[in-house]
């Protein structure tokens, strides 16, 4: 099975402005198909913005929506698999969360944030129910968490009994938890024998300052591609065959010993 070329798009777009974001993630799709990527992910409510305040209930829109019918089009125009966060509305209730969409423009997966962090997630949000979402992309089962998620060894852990090969992870990740970026995703892919792509916002946005740092890690622990602070697009691979031989090596799923850890839950 080949690699998987995956494109890490981060950007902070144009909070408050949807349409102008799709532009953005158009002209995204067009370089990375340009560089053989068959998966594009975004940031964390890369649609809308994160630091949207009180917008959130006007700008946040149903799964199937007009913004998603847009990224479908771009999809499957492109012929790329394109991963985005949004405010989700479901009736009374708002998500953030994260929709992959496949190459041929059919929706794949929706998550929603299941570990909502600070005053304005909380305030905003409802937090999602269900940990583990996953889809097929050319043979690779992909996973989907939304940033604070990924801190959760639990969580990540849930992924990796249920067989997700790589997790996507779009994040708004501030100043001054760079560390996370820097460390914490790394170990997390390493621990439970995955790739993980995090995918960062960048820049000054209300009252947060996004670190970028985005990067694709694999099971071995090392980072494939690592963006700096500014926008950028960067490209890594998943490599299947890699993967199955990390797995064989470091056998950490194999040697649980489950009823230890009863106390956990």
């Amino acid at each position: 099975m080949p690699p998987l070329r995956t494109a890490l798009l981060q950007s902070s777009g144009r909070p408050g402005h949807v349409d102008e974001n799709i532009k953005v993630l158009d002209g995204a799709a067009r370089r990375a198909v340009d560089a053989g990527v068959r998966l594009l992910v975004c940031p964390e409510l890369f649609l809308t913005g994160y630091a949207i305040g009180a917008d959130v209930p006007r700008l946040a829109e149903p799964a199937d929506g007009p913004s998603a019918r847009a990224v479908a089009e771009i999809a499957a125009r492109h012929g790329l698999a394109v991963l985005y966060g949004y405010p989700e509305r479901a009736g009374e209730q708002i998500f953030n969360a994260a929709q992959l969409i496949g190459p041929d423009g059919s929706a794949l997966a929706n998550y929603r944030k299941t570990h909502l962090f600070g005053c304005f997630e909380q305030e905003w949000f409802t937090p999602g129910e269900q940990p583990v979402v996953q889809a097929e992309l050319d043979g690779v089962r992909i996973g989907i968490m939304i940033c604070y998620d990924v801190e959760f060894p639990e969580n990540v852990r849930s992924h990796a009994l249920a067989g997700t090969d790589l997790l996507l992870v779009p994040t708004a990740q501030m100043h001054p938890f760079q560390f996370v970026a820097e460390s914490v995703v790394p170990v997390r892919a390493f621990e439970s024998q995955m790739y993980v792509a995090y995918v960062n916002r960048t820049g000054p946005e209300g009252e947060f300052e996004f670190v970028g740092l985005s990067c694709l890690a694999g099971p071995d622990g090392t980072v494939r591609t690592r963006a700096g602070r500014g926008e950028e697009l960067v490209i890594g691979e998943v490599d299947p065959e890699f993967l199955s031989a990390s797995r064989a090596a470091n056998p950490y799923l194999n040697d649980r010993r489950p009823g230890l850890y009863g106390s956990l839950v």
